[in-house]
């Protein structure tokens, strides 16, 4: 039994000084900047132009408002789309969203509870409240000429993060399920 606790021991000690070596992928989007950077132990390794949402300067409060939100985010589920290519969906509306929106009276307590729990649960935070949903890191679809010269002079989502099909595409090489999203106005 003390041979166990011993071995124990150790194991637990070597995992607390390898789990700071151990790689963490993390993406940061500055939206000041238009950027997203893909940084890897706290090292930008990739950095890419973005679209924003049309509505910019402010934070997203409500669904339709077309602007994106800040905060702290994890990546759900990364899948094909018909409409912009690849869409990388977040965890939108965050618990903080929440949090801010049951102070303002956007949402019901119930509402509050719903995002909450599926926060806990790990689980798709409820997409149809007044905050709206499906907020994601998404490509530009068919690129014609004329739709990458929009991309690259304006914010033109509806509150998602656009990159070029082949930048989401490398994009993908680096993310997974559950990756950390920062999205923030500065860095």
């Amino acid at each position: 039994m003390k041979s166990h606790l011993w071995l124990l021991t150790l194991l637990i000690g070597w995992l607390a000084v390898q789990t700071p070596l151990m790689a963490q992928t993390e993406i940061v989007i500055l939206r000041d900047q238009q950027k997203l950077l893909v940084k890897k132990n706290n090292q930008v390794i990739r950095s890419y132009h973005v679209a924003l949402g049309s509505g910019v300067g402010e934070d997203k409060l409500m669904e339709g408002d077309r602007r994106t939100p800040s905060g702290h985010y994890r990546i759900i589920e990364a899948r094909d789309s018909d409409h912009f290519h690849r869409f990388i969906q977040l965890d939108y509306p965050s618990v903080d969203d929440a949090k801010r929106a049951l102070k303002a009276g956007r949402i019901s307590r119930l509402e509050y509870r719903e995002i909450l729990e599926a926060h806990i649960y790990n689980r798709q935070p409820p997409q149809d409240t007044a905050l709206g949903g499906a907020i994601g890191i998404h490509g530009i679809g068919v690129e014609t000429d004329e739709k990458i010269r929009i991309h690259g002079l304006a914010n033109w989502t509806k509150g998602c993060i656009a990159m070029r099909n082949h930048e989401i595409d490398e994009l993908m090489a680096y993310i997974g399920e559950k990756t950390p999203v920062v999205i923030t106005s500065s860095h």
